[in-house]
């Protein structure tokens, strides 16, 4: 009997070579992975065409889906070598690493591991990198001897006089526990793939049995179920705050699988990353960044040219120094955005289950890269898109995300969504399964207990939610609770801040499809209120508070369009009786006094008296600015277009005592700074007409194409009838 031992790094295209080369001239029988035993009953779905790494084993506790973890794979990864070799050749593949449900059941110790043993190893080599003495010494082999000798003899010397302790102490106790099982269960020759740190510690003989069961006495257990999971490059990289990761899976992928020319095939397939860019990168580029990579290798006394090189070639040759091109290539190539797939057949979490099915059969393709796509809520298969995406938001589960400005796009038929699947997600679907075994039902059971919130706000935003999502069931609860913490609430403040999410809610109820019985009923009550209160709610306000108010009253004003005609009535007559009140703060009399002028509630003679009236040099300058922001919060072509309004604007303007004008300044510049930059030339323009009146407008030259215009001309003409 012998036991061979295959200390790895894990994902390290070297290692795996190494391994894959050991596995087939050992011809083990049993092969032992560092990896969660619970995974024994699924590990023969490696074997499925359908199988395609990046891939990840995800074991969870089934009774606190929160206590999960992964375990990746690559096809550089030396464990998934493993694995394939022993399906392919018909022996038994075991893993032999702490079960998860002992790992789940306690925090454990910390990790023995005193030192950076590649650090060591390295300077011992005479480098300043461990990364660079790992890939010279083991990735960027290919052939050679084999280097598990050599690597157990450097961890022998590097553990000497440690004794592991904690969490490490137990993991290496499971492993040997597995590995006297297969002994006794007769196996020949028994291969051992795992953490080149933990090759000591399985060296033979072994301690007694005994010692390890006191080590391993008494950790409590969880139940736990397993699974295989699609992953990324993107989650192996180091930057993801996988402990285990790596700097480059896209180069380490193409060290693995690349036949023959590295370097030349490497940079290559940069080039073919810069060309996807519409830049200019030629057959001659390429041979000279080969030519400098390999110069650098040899200068380096590197066996090949490396990462280092490679990258230092494509900045110098291909960018042309440029970092912006250089980060593109990193993050296209380097890292490389690729997306494993899985079994049909794989064991999977009812949620996650549902909600492969459903995108089956929208056709809806989880892919790593982020795209944009367009909704056309009138066509029944985007409108399922659509639900499923905001059932999933609901969850936590954010594999759309909204492309544009919500606020923009509500009550339309578009919607522009940012899809990108993040493979983390399937810890999430599992989390889901707490609230129910579909998409449909958890995402329900997440908006009912919503319906209990406190707050107004809250269970408003969860009507919002559920509209958009066409969660039937609980439409009623939500809809009960609004009316309920309307009527108990007295805070006018709370009543409109809900109203604009309630309005839009109910223009859902056309464009979606969705029964909104009693929802226009309930915010025609939440208007009343706010009527009812809202004259004690602006009086006698400072300006932060005035500001806060007047947005108040901007979301309700808009949110009155989408309901009844006697709703907005209601609130306009309101805002028509405030609007000249002197208890009201200026700020607000002024956009009140603009909103009845656009809606034609005013007549134009009105405003400009009570615009003049606020600017009169008996009005205090602060006042009078405040009056104006108000006033001109809707924009500025109001200014553009009534030269009267204007002339009263410029006079104050004009009248302001020095010192007063500096403090009137940030008012001024904030109100004025929101108009377009056209409406803002345009008032300047009119301006000097009014203090010159010999002055002439005259377009910029530099504004106006008269080419462009003269196209246009036409067209306008036949419009106006004019021949």
């Amino acid at each position: 009997m012998t036991v061979h031992l295959l200390g790895i790094r894990h994902h390290g295209p070297g290692s795996a070579r190494a391994v894959a080369t050991a596995l087939a001239e050992l011809r083990p029988d049993v092969v032992l992975i560092e990896g969660p035993p619970e995974a024994d009953k699924i590990v023969e779905l490696a074997a499925s065409e359908e199988m395609d790494p990046p891939v990840a084993l995800l074991a969870y506790a089934v009774d606190d889906s929160t206590r999960a973890a992964f375990w990746p794979f690559a096809v550089f990864s030396p464990e998934w070598q493993a694995i394939r070799y022993g399906l392919a050749a018909g022996v038994p593949v075991r893993f032999c690493d702490l079960p998860a449900a002992q790992q789940f059941g306690s925090a454990g110790g910390r990790s023995s591991i005193a030192m950076d043993p590649l650090r060591t190893l390295a300077e011992a080599g005479g480098y300043d990198d461990p990364e660079r003495w790992w890939d010279d010494v083991i990735e960027s082999r290919r052939g050679g001897a084999e280097p598990f000798t050599v690597i157990a003899d450097a961890m022998r010397e590097l553990r000497h006089g440690e004794e592991a302790t904690g969490r490490e102490a137990q993991r290496e106790a499971y492993m040997r526990t597995v590995l006297r099982k297969a002994i006794r269960e007769g196996f020949e020759r028994i291969a051992v793939v795992c953490g080149a740190w933990h090759v000591p510690a399985l060296e033979l003989p072994l301690p007694p049995a005994t010692h390890d069961a006191r080590i391993l006495k008494g950790l409590p257990k969880r139940k736990v179920a397993c699974t295989w999971v699609p992953w990324t490059h993107g989650r192996l990289a180091a930057t993801s705050g996988y402990g285990a990761g790596i700097t480059s899976p896209g180069w380490y992928h193409h060290l693995f699988t690349a036949p023959d020319q590295i370097t030349t095939r490497w940079l290559s397939k940069v080039a073919q990353v810069l060309r996807d860019e519409d830049l200019p990168v030629s057959s001659a580029h390429v041979i000279e960044a080969v030519r400098l990579a390999d110069t650098l290798a040899a200068l380096r006394e590197r066996p090949l040219a490396g990462l280092s090189e490679v990258t230092e070639a494509t900045r110098a040759v291909l960018c042309g120094g440029n970092d912006v091109l250089l980060d593109l290539v990193t993050r296209e190539a380097v890292v490389g955005e690729l997306l494993g797939t899985v079994p049909g057949e794989t064991p999977q979490a009812p949620v996650a289950a549902d909600l492969a099915a459903h995108a089956r059969r929208l056709r809806m393709k989880r892919d790593a890269a982020e795209r944009v796509v367009e909704l056309d809520l009138r066509k029944p298969n985007d409108l399922e898109k659509s639900r499923l995406l905001h059932r999933l938001r609901i969850l936590g589960i954010h594999w759309g995300v909204p492309a544009a400005d919500e606020r923009r796009a509500q009550g339309t038929f578009r919607e522009m969504w940012r899809l990108a699947w993040d493979p983390g997600l399937e810890v999430e679907l599992v989390a889901a399964g707490a609230h129910g075994t579909t998409v449909l039902g958890a995402a329900t059971s997440v908006m009912l207990k919503a319906a209990d919130s406190p707050t107004l706000a809250d269970v408003t935003a969860a009507l919002e939610k559920s509209l958009l999502a066409d969660l039937a069931e609980a439409l009623p609860p939500l809809l009960q609770g609004i009316d309920t913490r309307a009527a108990a609430d007295a805070d006018v403040g709370h009543l409109m801040a809900a109203l604009p999410a309630l309005a839009r809610a109910s223009r859902y109820g056309d464009v979606r499809g969705t029964d909104t019985a009693g929802l226009a009923s309930v915010a025609g009550r939440m208007v009343s209120r706010v009527c009812a209160g809202l004259a004690r709610t602006v009086h006698g306000l400072d300006p932060d508070a005035a500001a806060a108010v007047q947005d108040l009253i901007d979301g309700v004003q808009d949110a009155t369009v989408l309901l009844a005609e006697n709703v907005r009535s209601e609130w306009l007559n309101t805002l028509q009786g405030l609007s000249d009140r002197a208890s009201v703060p200026p700020l607000i009399r002024g956009r009140l006094t603009r909103l009845m002028l656009d809606t034609s509630r005013l007549p134009d003679h009105e405003v400009a008296l009570r615009l003049g009236r606020s600017l009169s040099p008996g009005t205090a300058t602060a006042d009078a600015a405040g009056y104006v922001e108000g006033f001109l919060a809707g924009g500025g072509l109001l200014l553009v277009h009534d030269e009267r309004l204007l002339a009263m604007v410029d006079g104050w303007l004009a009248e302001i005592p020095d010192d007063a004008f500096v403090e009137v300044l940030p008012l001024l510049r904030r109100t004025f700074g929101t108009f377009a930059a056209p409406e803002r030339r345009s008032i300047g323009a009119r301006a000097r007409v009014l203090s010159d009146p010999a002055a002439v407008i005259v377009a910029d030259d530099n504004e106006l194409d008269a080419r462009l215009a003269a196209t246009a001309l036409p067209v306008v003409a036949q419009l106006l009838g004019v021949s």
